[in-house]
């Protein structure tokens, strides 16, 4: 438990927020069923809606999205005083030597680590890579689902539904999109700049306490 604590308390989080999603997002739903006349369905059926599954995709595409622009674009770009940033003469891929493959790697690196062909290009990228597929997969996700929880709602205003393609190109689909993208991504800059100025004590997000605003690529 000690030695884990950090991602099952974060899991443990996440299932609880996903727990209540759930229980709001079901009284939210009844209501606007008895607002249109309806009756309300129960909080089973409610998990199996496609607005349920559309809410929730549309908020993990967007930290997934997160994820992968920030691990790649701390590749190349730096911001000086922060320790979200690289040492600023450390911009790019880095060495073999400072990376740890091919014949740099040692008896406790990964096996990839070592090879010298398709499985170190992989392997070198895979983090970056996972993190993009996740985001296009629960972006495509997102898109099922909230295509069928639009449809829903101009099938109960008697209005024509939209295919797929159609949806793509929507307001609904794009305000979706937009809204936590724009959160997602003001969140990494105020963490890359504020940690400039501000310090958490014993925290790997945080610069030491004495350190100077200046210094960069610097952890607690």
């Amino acid at each position: 438990m000690h030695h884990n604590s950090l991602g099952l308390f974060f899991l443990f989080t996440f299932l609880l927020a996903l727990a209540g999603q759930a229980v709001a997002g079901h009284a939210d739903f009844d209501n606007q069923l008895v607002s249109d006349g309806m009756a309300p369905i129960s909080f089973g059926a409610y998990l199996t809606t496609s607005d349920f599954a559309a809410d929730v995709t549309e908020n993990w595409q967007s930290e997934y999205l997160q994820f992968f622009l920030y691990i790649f674009g701390t590749v190349w770009l730096l911001q000086q005083g922060s320790p979200e940033s690289k040492e600023l003469g450390k911009a790019g891929t880095e060495s073999d030597e400072d990376q740890m493959v091919g014949e740099h790697a040692t008896d406790a690196s990964p096996r990839w680590a070592a090879a010298r062909d398709w499985r170190a290009v992989v392997y070198s990228r895979s983090l970056g890579l996972v993190m993009g597929v996740i985001f296009l997969l629960s972006w495509l996700a997102q898109s099922i689902t909230g295509v069928a929880a639009y449809n829903e709602q101009q099938l109960r205003g008697l209005q024509a539904p939209l295919f797929w393609a159609g949806y793509l190109s929507s307001a609904d689909f794009w305000s979706r999109t937009l809204q936590n993208w724009q959160s997602e991504l003001l969140a990494v800059a105020s963490m890359a700049i504020l940690a400039i100025y501000l310090r958490q004590r014993g925290s790997p997000e945080s610069k030491p306490v004495g350190a100077s605003h200046s210094a960069t690529g610097v952890e607690g």
